[in-house]
């Protein structure tokens, strides 16, 4: 079991930790077939496309794959390929958001560094 991070939309920080265009983030506890290695299975558990009902998935429309990551310590660093496609400018801090969190709670770690084709998350988001 892992757990990924999807959004509530505009609840003002009723489910979850309170962030962007008045959303939650909320973790979701999921099992994943075929990885036993936290941070793989998490993110590939948040970036399989499934549907979790009552909860809204910014990355839904993207076509990510992840390729590899790492933990020090303290920060996780998740490398993944494909296409970032937000649905609107509130799906932004929700793509960092999910991701980033998922990331970091995979491994237990302070801060994730993501990284999309190469490029810092932070800067394929602005590219959109």
């Amino acid at each position: 079991m892992v757990t990924a991070y999807y959004v509530l939309l505009d609840d003002g920080g009723a489910g979850g930790v309170r962030f962007g265009c008045n959303d939650s983030l909320a973790g979701i506890r999921r099992s994943v077939a075929g990885s036993a290695e936290p941070l793989t299975a998490a993110m590939r558990a948040l970036l399989d496309g499934s549907a979790v009902e009552g909860l809204y998935n910014a990355l839904s429309a993207s076509t990510l794959t992840f390729l590899s990551g790492s933990f020090d310590g303290t920060t996780v660093t998740v490398y993944l390929s494909g296409t970032i496609r937000p649905g609107g400018a509130c799906d932004i801090p929700r793509v960092e958001a999910q991701l980033t969190q998922t990331a970091v709670a995979s491994v237990g770690a302070i801060r994730a560094e993501v990284y999309v084709n190469g490029i810092p998350l932070a800067e394929a988001l602005r590219l959109k």
